[in-house]
C-alpha cells in the first residue's frame, strides 16, 4: 500500500533552492519558487530567454554548466527539471545523501517531494495533490478556484468559453474543438504583470489550452498553474537580446492549430497595444485557423494607475497619447511624429523606451517641451519589484542610470505625473515602490 504524502507549505524565503535545467519545465517552476522568496540557483548549460531574463535582473544566480553534488551544499530543497533520466537520477542520490527533499518532472514515484496543483486568491494558496494524478488535481484546483472568486462556473453558451458551442469564424470551446479534430488559436492578453489581472476569459482559455506559446513579459505565476501535459513553447522576446523571429512564432500556432490543437497565445498586456497581436490574426486568418481574441489590460494605463498615477484628471489633462520608444527619434524606421507629441497639452506614455529615453527627451525638449515638465518612469509595474522613479524631462535621463533602472518600464511625461502627489495620495497607492535615491 502507498502511503500518502504529508502535505506541507514551505516558507523559503532566503532559503537556498536549486534548480537543475533551463527548459520549460524549469520555466514554469522558478516564478512560484520567486515569489515565495527562495534563494535560487539555477544550474544548466543553456537557459530559456524567459529564464535568462531573471538573470539578467538579478533575481537568481546561474551557473552555466552541467550539475555537480556540491551545488546542493546549503540548499533545502531542489527541483530536477530535465528529461535526462541519468542525470536526474544523479541529482535524487545527491538529494537523499543530504537528506534534501526533491522533485523530479521526469518521474514522480522517485522523487521525495511532488509539486501540487496551485491557485492563489489574495493570501489564499490552495495547493491539490491528486494522488500521482494531475488531471484529477487540476480539476479540482480549478474547482477551488471557482470558489474563491465568488462567481459560479460560466454557463457553456458564450463565446470563447469551456462548453461552448463553435460560431463559425472564432469563439467556441477549444478542447471540444480540439477533440473533434479542428484546432483553434486564441490571443489572450495576460495583464501588465500581476497575475491576478488577467481576465477571468483569459484565464479559462488559458486552463483549456493545448499549448501555450509565453513571451517574456507574461506573469511568470501563470505558467506555474499549466496543466503537467501542456506543450510550453518560450517565445520571449528579451529586448535587444535574443529572440524567435515573429515568423517563426506564426509557424507554430498555424502548425499546432492544423495538428488539432486548442492554441493559446499569452502576451503581456493586451494582444494588440505594440504586441504584434495583428501579424498572428493574420497569420492564422490565411491558413484558415479560426482565432478568439481576449483583450488584456494594458500596461500603458495599468502601470502608471498603481503608481498612482491617472492619466487623466480633470482639469489636469484630458486626453493621453501612448506611443512606442523602440525606435529612435531620428531613426528614418520612426513613425512617431515627436514634434507633434511636444506640442501636445496631455499625457503621454511612451512603453519600450529606456534605451532611447536620452533621445526621446532632448527631441521632445526641442521642439517645445518645458524641460521643467513632470516626468515618472514606473519599472516592472503591478508586480513584487516595482520601482518608481519620479523626475522632470530634462534630467530623467540621467537619473534613470543611476538609480539602475531597466526595461521593463513605462515611462510617463506630463502634469499629471503630480496630480495625487501633493496630498500624499500617490504613494498611498498599494504597489508603489520608488526607486533608492528617486524623488517621491
Amino acid at each position: 500500500m502507498t502511503a500518502n504524502p504529508y502535505p506541507l507549505g514551505l516558507r523559503l524565503a532566503g532559503r537556498r533552492v536549486v534548480v537543475v535545467g533551463g527548459g520549460a519545465v524549469a520555466t514554469r517552476r522558478v516564478p512560484a519558487l520567486l515569489d515565495a522568496g527562495a534563494d535560487v540557483l539555477l544550474v544548466s548549460p543553456e537557459l530559456t530567454p524567459a529564464l535568462r531574463a531573471h538573470v539578467d535582473a538579478g533575481r537568481l544566480h546561474w551557473e552555466p554548466r552541467r550539475f555537480i553534488p556540491t551545488d546542493l551544499d546549503g540548499a533545502w530543497l531542489v527541483q530536477v527539471a530535465v528529461d535526462d533520466r541519468a542525470a536526474a537520477a544523479a541529482v535524487s542520490a545527491a538529494a537523499a545523501e543530504r537528506r534534501i527533499f526533491c522533485v523530479r518532472a521526469d518521474d514522480r514515484a522517485a522523487a521525495t517531494a511532488w509539486t501540487p496543483a496551485v491557485t492563489r486568491h489574495g493570501p489564499v494558496t490552495v495547493a491539490v495533490l491528486g494522488g500521482g494524478d494531475p488531471r484529477r488535481a487540476m480539476t479540482v484546483r480549478d474547482a477551488i478556484r471557482d470558489l474563491l472568486a465568488a462567481r459560479p462556473p460560466a454557463p457553456p453558451t458564450g463565446p470563447g468559453y469551456p462548453g461552448a458551442a463553435a460560431p463559425a469564424g472564432g469563439g467556441g470551446d477549444a478542447r471540444g474543438v480540439a477533440a473533434a479534430g479542428a484546432g483553434r488559436v486564441a490571443l489572450v492578453g495576460a495583464g501588465p504583470g500581476d497575475p491576478e489581472l488577467i481576465t477571468v476569459k483569459g484565464w479559462r482559455l488559458l486552463t483549456g489550452a493545448d499549448v501555450v506559446v509565453a513571451d517574456r513579459l507574461v506573469p511568470g505565476l501563470l505558467l506555474d498553474e499549466l496543466r503537467p501535459d501542456v506543450e510550453l513553447v518560450d517565445a520571449s522576446k528579451i529586448p535587444y537580446g535574443p529572440s524567435r523571429a515573429q515568423e517563426e512564432i506564426n509557424r507554430i500556432l498555424v502548425d499546432r492549430a492544423l495538428a488539432g490543437k486548442f492554441v493559446v497565445r499569452l502576451k503581456g498586456g493586451d494582444p494588440y497595444v505594440f504586441g504584434r497581436g495583428g501579424e498572428e490574426l493574420l497569420a492564422c486568418a490565411e491558413a484558415g485557423v479560426p482565432v478568439t481574441v481576449v483583450p488584456g489590460v494594458t500596461s500603458a494605463i495599468a502601470v502608471p494607475a498603481v503608481a498612482g498615477i491617472p492619466v487623466t484628471h480633470r482639469a489636469v489633462a484630458h486626453e493621453f497619447t501612448v506611443v512606442s520608444g523602440h525606435v529612435a527619434p531620428d531613426s528614418p524606421g520612426s513613425l512617431v511624429r515627436w514634434d507633434a507629441l511636444a506640442r501636445l497639452r496631455g499625457t503621454l506614455v511612451i512603453l519600450m523606451g529606456l534605451k532611447n529615453l536620452a533621445a526621446i527627451t532632448a527631441t521632445l525638449i526641442a521642439h517645445g517641451r518645458a524641460p521643467s515638465a513632470p516626468v515618472a518612469v514606473v519599472q516592472e509595474g503591478t508586480t513584487g519589484s516595482q520601482r518608481v522613479l519620479r523626475s522632470t524631462l530634462g534630467a530623467v535621463a540621467e537619473e534613470v542610470v543611476a538609480a539602475g533602472m531597466r526595461p521593463p518600464a513605462v515611462v510617463v511625461v506630463g502634469d499629471v505625473v503630480d496630480a495625487l502627489a501633493s496630498a500624499g495620495a500617490a504613494e498611498a497607492v498599494r504597489g508603489a515602490h520608488p526607486a533608492p535615491g528617486a524623488q517621491a
